[in-house]
This record gives C-alpha cells, structure tokens and sequence, in this order.
C-alpha cells in the first residue's frame, strides 16, 4: 500500500467514526474538501459506493463496513507486531489501556492503580472506567477487568476470586419494620433491585437443599450500584447486592446482613481479560499478574463478620 492508499483509508475510517466530512477533516488536519476527494478516489478505485451521503449525515454500506473492520482486523495485527518487539525489553514499557467496572474500579482498583505505576515506572496507564459493554479489540483497549458473565468467545480470561452476593438494609428500616427470618417474609417488605440482575425483580435464596424464589416488590429499581447503595442506607428497604458494595458499611454496621444463614444464588466472578492473540506483550502480563496478585484475597473481606 503507497501512502495515497494509505490516505483513502485514513479519509474512509474517520468518516465512518465522525459521520461526517467537516468532523473527519478536523480529526486528520485536511480540509473537508480533501477528505471527499480521497474517498471518492476509493470507491473510484475499489468500483463500489463505500458511503452512503445525506445532508444530515453519512453512513457506511455493506461494502464501506467490511472493509472498515478488515482494515481494524489489520491495524490489530500491526499493534500486535509493535508490542511484541516492544516486549522484548526485559521491563514493560509504553502506553497501556484498560477497561475497568466503573462502580468496582473506583473503590477497589483505582486506589492501587498508583502503586502499579510505581513498580513500573517505564509504563503510562489509560484506564476508562464504565459499565457498558467495552469491545476491547474494536476500541484498542489492551486489557481489562470483568465482573460477571463472560460473553466475548475472542477473550482470553483469567478468573481472579468469586464476590458473595447478599442482602441488607439499615439498622433503623429493620427495627421499623417487622422482622425477616424466612425469604418469604421478603414479599412484605419494601426492597432496592438491581435491575442488571438476570432474574430481576426475582431473588433465590438457598439453605442446606431448600430453595426460595421470592417475587420482591421494588420500591426503586436501578441499575447503578452505587443508588442500590444509599437507598439502603436511608433506610428505602432491603437491598440486593454484592459484598464488595457494601463492605465498609457492613463493618460499619451503618447496615445489617438480613437472612445471613441463607445464601444468596448468583455469586459472581471478577475476571481479568485481554485478547485472544498467541503473543501476549511484558505490558499486559504484569497487569494480569498485579491484578491476580492484588485481588487473590478479596481486601473488602477483612474484618467482615464471619459468616454463621
């Protein structure tokens, strides 16, 4: 591929990220006028319609959209051969980018994130932290931590503990209210639902081969943790969550387990994860292996209450 090639993709690629010419010229430092010129001369080239226009804005075809993701596929083997000879080098090195739970990360992961920089000091981290679903390889993320089920089949995942999911409420809405001792006085009870949850607004509940389905009745539903969080804490009802959320609040005893002899079904699993390629660069194996070093015992479990 000669450089004026190598322009037409460019020109192909930022229009189908910015939908449009004035956007896509911005975004490579042309004038809009160049970039209409270097994808008209593709398509011209290619002898197909690689883009769809209209006076709001420009879509790909069929055609534009394959070979988008070809030329992604490609550029990902280009990456994949610099971080390999950048690996060489006997310490990690460069730009490292992952993706981290938003809720999860910022309590537990962000925090520690200063004393990884400071164990590899020739290393720069990109972390972005969301709860939408993050395509690490379309969006060029070289690592990445999951919570839950894992979905993505191109993954390489290492799973790195199991978090306990359970129940709670505040001292002040139980002593309101009358007391839970069996998951189905939970039907007379106001409670807090995490909507992500796959059997949402359903809870299992399970104790030595019994087994309880309990259709709760949400005074709020959500799907942020952290609303999960202070809705219990205010005294909204009783929450269903994972124990990483409310740990310090449970030491705190700012909220109480309820039912704390039943276990909650649906524990879930934190994963670290890259993608699925042969070569795995120095960068992102000491980023699997500091992860797996600081989560191998769950650090909000300490000086929880044990279990009865």
């Amino acid at each position: 591929m000669n450089s004026g090639e190598a322009d037409e993709i460019g020109a192909l690629l930022a229009v189908l990220e910015t939908g449009s010419f004035t956007a896509a010229g911005r975004k490579l430092g042309r004038d809009s006028s160049v970039i209409s010129r270097r994808l008209k001369a593709l398509e011209t080239r290619l002898g197909t319609r690689l883009v769809e226009r209209s006076t709001r804005r420009l879509s790909p075809t069929d055609a534009g959209m394959r070979l988008r993701d070809r030329v992604q596929e490609a550029m990902q083997l280009i990456r994949s051969g610099e971080d390999e000879a950048r690996s060489l080098s006997a310490s990690p090195i460069g730009l490292l980018r992952v993706s981290l739970p938003a809720g999860f990360g910022r309590r537990w992961i962000a925090p520690r994130l200063p004393a990884f920089l400071a164990r590899y000091p020739t290393l720069e981290v990109e972390a972005v932290f969301t709860d939408r679903f993050v395509d690490l390889i379309a969006e060029r993320f070289d690592a990445g931590v999951r919570i839950g089920r894992l979905q993505d089949n191109r993954l390489v995942a290492r799973r790195v503990l199991t978090m306990r999911r359970l129940l709670c409420a505040s001292p002040g809405y139980l002593k309101a209210h009358p007391p839970i001792r069996h998951p189905r006085d939970l039907a007379q009870h106001a409670c807090i639902g995490f909507t992500p949850m796959a059997s949402h607004p359903v809870w299992h509940l399970s104790r030595q081969g019994q087994r309880h389905a309990v259709r709760t009745r949400p005074r709020l539903a959500t799907d942020d943790i952290d609303a999960v969080m202070h809705a219990a804490l205010a005294g909204t009802g009783v929450a269903y969550c994972a124990d990483w959320i409310v740990a310090n609040e449970l030491r705190e005893q700012r909220l109480v387990e309820v039912l704390p002899t039943w276990d909650v079904v649906g524990d879930e699993a934190m994963h670290v994860i890259r993608a699925s390629a042969q070569h795995t660069p120095a960068k992102v194996r000491a980023f699997i292996d500091w992860t797996v070093e600081e989560f191998e015992r769950a650090p909000w479990a300490s000086g929880m209450a044990k279990r009865r």
